[in-house]
Order: structure tokens, then C-alpha cells, then sequence
């Protein structure tokens, strides 16, 4: 079977080198080079899809770059695959590209070997994320998912790791000094704040935190 492909890069000398690639390819027959995203979308919009099974794209490009690219192609023409070739190894332009239904992302850097292989897999219908975007991508998720923890005060972990040891609101009152109105406050400040229902979730958060261990 003859896979036809777009090439959307603003850069000559990776077309060429891309062009020269596909040679080795016989399965391969690129039926547009284009130098931006704006060009792929014209021609698209006039000659539509069907004939095509691959635009492999840069991601920064004049016009329209990469995501915006893929963007548009998942939405005007969802059966199209869409693998972004690039230099920025970026996890929250992956992530944004991973949200948009991007088919595969390898570094410009790759191997041919890889390069093909990439092809090869998503014109079969199948992703494909080389090692080092999988990395990056899993680092970035990681890093968001960590600042996206709550953080507590001194004097709320106190108060929490009295609540987990089943203290009632008057003894934590005696033993921090404080009013028991205080306390209450503090309490239903936590149980928002970490997101659980009553007591025994606040317990489940301090022994996670290690409170009980201290």
C-alpha cells in the first residue's frame, strides 16, 4: 500500500533532509511540502483529506505553527495522523499536543531508523512517542501534580495530627491554647481544604503526611 504524507516545516534543509529519508521508503509518497501551518490548512480545506495519511509538522512555524496545526487538522479532518517533528522537548507543549490527539512526537535529533519507525507505526494506526518525549512529558506531568498539592500551615498540621489522635475539639483547644471556636474554624478549614468529607478523611491525610510519625 502507497502511504501519501504532508511535510509542514519553515525549515529547507530538514524537508531535504526528510525527502531524502522517505526515498529509502518505497511505501512513502509525499504529496505536499509546505513552509507553515497556513499552507497545509489551504490546501486541506481544497483538496480535503481522504488521499492523505500523514502530515508530519514542525512546531514553531510563521503563520500557524505546530499545535495550532494539529489543532485544526484533528478538528476539520479527524482520521488524518499527525506526527510532530521538532527541536523543543517541552512537556507542556506535549501535554497540549497529547490533549489535541496528536498521533506521535519525535525529537529532530532522532535517528532515521526512529524517524521511520515513527511513520511507519502511526500510518498502521498506532501512537508513537519517542523514549526522551515520554520522559519529559512524565516529568512535567509530575512537576504540575506536585504543585497542585496542598500545602498546610505549621499550625493546621497540629491541629490535624491532634484530630487523627482522636482528640476531642475542647483537648486540642487546652492543649494548643486556643478557643474552641478556634479549633472548630480549623477544623472545616481542613476538611475544605484537603477535599474529604469528615474525620476520618482528615486521619487518612495525616497519616500520609506522616504526621502520626512524628
Amino acid at each position: 500500500m502507497k502511504y501519501n504524507l504532508i511535510i509542514a516545516d519553515d525549515h529547507k534543509m530538514f524537508i531535504d533532509g526528510l525527502l531524502s529519508i522517505l526515498k529509502e521508503a518505497p511505501e512513502f509518497s509525499v504529496t505536499l511540502t509546505a513552509k507553515n501551518g497556513a499552507q497545509v490548512v489551504k490546501y486541506l480545506d481544497i483538496n480535503g483529506a481522504a488521499d492523505i495519511h500523514l502530515l508530519i509538522t514542525d512546531l514553531t512555524m510563521p503563520e500557524i505553527g505546530g499545535i495550532e496545526l494539529n489543532k485544526i487538522v484533528k478538528e476539520k479532518h479527524p482520521t488524518l495522523k499527525t506526527l510532530v517533528v521538532s527541536m523543543h522537548i517541552d512537556g507542556q507543549m506535549i501535554d497540549q499536543l497529547i490533549r489535541n490527539n496528536v498521533d506521535g512526537y519525535v525529537p529532530k535529533n532522532a535517528e532515521k531508523e526512529e524517524l521511520l519507525s515513527a511513520i511507519r507505526t502511526i500510518v498502521k494506526g498506532e501512537k508513537y512517542f519517542s523514549k526522551e518525549i515520554k520522559r519529559a512529558y512524565t516529568d512535567a506531568m509530575f512537576q504540575e501534580k506536585k504543585n497542585k498539592e496542598v500545602v498546610l500551615t505549621t499550625r493546621e498540621k497540629e491541629v490535624l495530627k491532634l484530630i487523627a489522635e482522636e482528640n476531642t475539639t475542647q483537648e486540642i483547644a487546652d492543649i494548643l491554647f486556643l478557643s474552641k471556636h478556634t479549633i472548630e474554624s480549623y477544623r472545616k478549614n481542613l476538611i475544605s481544604k484537603l477535599q474529604v468529607k469528615n474525620l476520618a478523611g482528615l486521619t487518612k491525610h495525616a497519616i500520609k503526611m506522616g504526621l502520626l510519625d512524628e
